[in-house]
């Protein structure tokens, strides 16, 4: 897998975890997605500007989640955000949580874009993706 792309730092509050002080699983979805958004606002792109200027939403399409160990309250997480390819109003991205760089998640991730009038599928702006999507044959 190559370098991702972005990655945020987040800490396991009480509110992720269920009675064993572990994080539940639908934790870790809000995990990704505030990762998501600090990648586009780190590229420039803030999400309220983007439905108010340019009448676009980016929305979870699908979600593939892989679990493969517990994460516990008060654990220091690193959520990475690593594009991989977009065509048309969607955009795949690999995410990962990590723990001392141990993979606890893996997630593909696919984001459509949508015109925020009627919520229809619309093609993804290229000023938006060239600062998402890596250079051909630049190291992500």
């Amino acid at each position: 897998m190559s370098q991702p792309a972005f990655s945020h730092t987040s800490r396991v509050y009480w509110e992720d975890t269920d009675a064993g002080g572990v994080v539940y699983h639908a934790s870790y979805v809000r995990f990704l997605e505030r990762a998501r958004t600090e990648w586009l606002r780190a590229a420039g792109h803030d999400q309220t500007r983007l439905r108010a200027r340019d009448g676009l939403l980016l929305v979870v399409r699908s979600m593939r989640l892989d679990f493969l160990a517990p994460a516990r309250l008060d654990d220091l997480l690193t959520v990475t955000v690593t594009p991989v390819s977009a065509k048309g109003a969607g955009l795949r991205c690999h995410q990962a949580v990590l723990l001392d760089g141990r993979p606890l998640l893996t997630a593909e991730v696919e984001v459509a874009c949508l015109r925020a009038a009627d919520f229809r599928p619309t093609r993804i702006p290229a000023g938006l993706l060239a600062g998402l999507m890596p250079t051909p044959g630049a190291p992500c």
